[in-house]
């Protein structure tokens, strides 16, 4: 199984592997969850899909197994910054406004994971070892781009996941919340350690 950073300036040398994972966000956000997205061509994106984002896929045999987007906190297009921002400033509807305990960060050290997935191609006895692998991937993206943390909405249960699986360190900042159906709540995750070991690009075999 191969992690890829994709960016707007290598997309073009991964063929299309960009696209496939549109349609596998298609997929987990608009088919499964029914989200009420922007999608064409059978491709599900957004707002914060621009170049200042990286996106880590996971992919084997051409086949999109996972992925994140990543946006720094500084990002701004039109009147957008990045997600958990603009919902405490009210333009996300769907997304609570107390959703975080105090005041979005605009720093250059802290970045936002959003669209944080797996596939159903991954089978339960792999998926374990197939989100450790997408953490540490976003860790290290994230470190190699200047980061010391990553804020992002996550499962009320993340925190503790990350601390029994041996991953980052992950502290709540925000409420449990009820998000389209998602018992969910904002975590900030450092990722210096972490990313300190991770290469941006790798190939792994997993069983």
């Amino acid at each position: 199984m191969r992690a890829t950073t994709l960016s707007f300036l290598n997309m073009h040398q991964h063929g299309e592997l960009f696209v496939n994972f549109l349609r596998a966000r298609r997929r987990i956000f608009i088919d499964d969850k029914q989200w009420d997205l922007p999608q064409v061509d059978g491709m599900e994106f957004d707002q914060y899909d621009t170049p200042r984002a990286r996106w880590i896929v996971l992919h084997e045999y051409g086949e999109v197994m996972g992925g994140v987007r990543l946006m720094p906190t500084t990002s701004t297009c039109a009147q957008y910054s990045y997600m958990l921002r603009d919902a405490q400033l009210g333009m996300l509807p769907d997304i609570p406004q107390d959703v975080l305990f105090f005041k979005a960060p605009v720093r250059d050290d802290i970045w936002e994971a959003t669209r944080l997935f797996l596939t159903s191609a991954v089978p339960a006895q792999r998926r374990i070892v197939v989100q450790r692998m997408l953490m540490n991937q976003m860790a290290g993206a994230a470190y190699a781009m200047g980061a010391s943390h990553v804020l992002g909405i996550v499962p009320a249960t993340f925190s503790r996941w990350m601390t029994r699986l041996g991953l980052m360190s992950a502290v709540p900042v925000g409420p449990v919340q009820n998000i389209d159906g998602d018992r969910t709540q904002a975590a900030l995750m450092n990722v210096s350690y972490i990313g300190e070991m991770t290469p941006t690009e790798s190939t792994h075999t997993l069983h």
